[in-house]
């Protein structure tokens, strides 16, 4: 059976921008601690912030998020 999980690029489409966490915090209007724990897959976003991310990363958020499927 497969199993999958929702995974996200946001570190690297934000290193590659070369925006610290901080400033992409405030432009989302979260905490810092939120995007350490996106980018850690620690915390699936609500769709809020995830169109927030997509509009402060100026990227569409297929290229953000993907499902990461995984045999069990």
């Amino acid at each position: 059976m497969k199993r999958g999980k929702v995974k996200n690029n946001i570190r690297n489409v934000r290193r590659m921008m070369d925006i610290t966490q901080q400033d992409l915090a405030d432009q989302v209007g979260v905490h810092r601690q939120t995007i350490l724990a996106i980018e850690k897959q620690k915390y699936e976003p609500t769709i809020g912030i995830v169109l927030a991310l997509s509009k402060a990363l100026n990227q569409p958020v297929e290229n953000l998020f993907f499902w990461d499927e995984e045999n069990e």
